[in-house]
């Protein structure tokens, strides 16, 4: 059994922002498994490491011997969330929303317990709710209010449109906690403003009102812009071993620590702050490091032979000779958001053109530490290093600064 200062250590690790946290110890203190609520739209059939940052979470929350709830937003998905959004989100359509969610439910298990969780859809009550009772929630909250949310205040400022059922969202995901009688609900720190309508929707209905915990967005590969399939940066969850290892160790050595707090069961904090002083005080080689959180990525999705194969073929890729011995290394530099692969390529003088690096990757003719590259849109940041190879003879290491 956990101190209620060991659960709240293990609570905040990571957490950006507790609201509030005088609560959180009160509803501990209760000595009853707490209510925890996260809600993923199925807005594409495959998660990614920025996605088990609040999985990590919840995962944390079970060990403590909570219930944690996963709720797959089949209803909100066909609004589109519009948080971060300049523009009006399309909406996806409900065979899409079905199929990406089928995908969610047998991913999430690969994180968190089966049999502490609970795995929901808001379509159960919004399903049922008629246009009366919509127009009733809507009254709950004031145009103004809504318009204090910042990507609404921009897009209101700037002249652009916003549709009124973008207002619907964050009173739609509100609403899920009053009807899963959440007391905790985890987010990203993007999520602020919607997990805080959860708050007061909870408080006018009667109920306790939850507590807010906001995680922070995982940076991508390119370490500057949040993880997203759509830019290229991610590392699925259901990707082959082979390129979550690989992945894994083209991270930055500095975003290697933020992977580390994030993401590693593994490492307590004490662990990571030892291990940065060691590299630090170059007692230890930073790329140890880096195998170690690899191999235990591969382990947590694909299990244990997959991990100990992905560092045999690591080990033998780079280190065994199936590459040259006599490499060129060089350095190059890169702007602070990042350099996606064919200007890397025509950068390194590798290839003449992002057209012919294009075209390459396309061909299936650039590699990245011996694993094929097909994504075009692939991008790296500062401190990262690996070997680029085009064709079959052409080898270059470099290392961005």
């Amino acid at each position: 059994m956990s101190s209620l200062q060991e659960s709240l250590d293990l609570i905040g690790r990571g957490a950006e922002e507790v609201i509030k946290l005088e609560e959180l110890e009160a509803r501990l203190k209760l000595g009853r498994p707490l209510r925890i609520k996260a809600g993923f739209d199925p807005t594409a059939p495959d998660l990614h490491l920025g996605h088990t940052v609040l999985l990590n979470k919840m995962r944390q929350f079970q060990q403590l011997g909570h219930q944690v709830i996963f709720l797959i937003g089949d209803f909100t998905g066909m609004i589109g969330d519009p948080t971060g959004k300049n523009a009006t989100r399309k909406p996806l359509s409900e065979d899409d929303v079905a199929a990406n969610a089928r995908t969610y439910a047998d991913q999430v298990f690969k994180v968190l317990d089966r049999d502490r969780t609970e795995l929901r859809f808001n379509s159960e009550w919004f399903g049922k709710m008629s246009a009366a009772d919509m127009i009733r929630l809507a009254a709950k909250h004031t145009v103004a209010r809504m318009l204090e949310r910042d990507d609404f205040h921009k897009r209101y400022a700037g002249q652009q449109p916003i549709a009124i059922h973008e207002f619907l969202y964050p009173l739609v995901q509100g609403y899920d906690s009053v009807a899963l009688s959440a007391d905790v609900e985890l987010g990203g720190t993007d999520q602020k403003f919607n997990l805080l309508v959860g708050r007061q929707l909870q408080g006018e209905v009667g109920q306790a009102p939850q507590i807010v915990i906001t995680m922070p967005l995982l940076e991508g590969l390119d370490g500057v812009n949040k993880m997203s399939k759509s830019l290229g940066n991610y590392i699925g969850i259901n990707e082959a071993p082979n390129e979550i290892f690989g992945k894994t160790m083209r991270i930055s050595d500095d975003l290697m620590w933020r992977y580390f707090e994030l993401l590693s069961f593994a490492q307590s904090m004490a662990d990571i702050a030892r291990m940065k002083a060691e590299v630090g005080a170059g007692q230890a080689n930073p790329r140890d490091f880096k195998l170690a959180l690899a191999l235990e990525l591969v382990e947590r999705f694909h299990g244990k032979p997959a991990a100990a194969e992905a560092l045999r073929y690591w080990n033998d890729t780079i280190k065994g000779g199936a590459l040259p011995t006599d490499i060129e290394e060089r350095e190059i530099v890169v702007a602070a958001e990042g350099i996606r692969l064919p200007q890397l390529l025509k950068q390194s003088g590798l290839l003449a053109s992002t057209s012919e690096a294009i075209r390459k990757i396309g061909e299936r003719g650039v590699r990245i530490d011996g694993e094929v590259v097909e994504n075009k849109d692939a991008a790296f940041a500062a401190g990262a290093s690996f070997i680029l190879q085009v064709g079959k003879r052409t080898f270059l290491r470099v290392v961005l600064r």
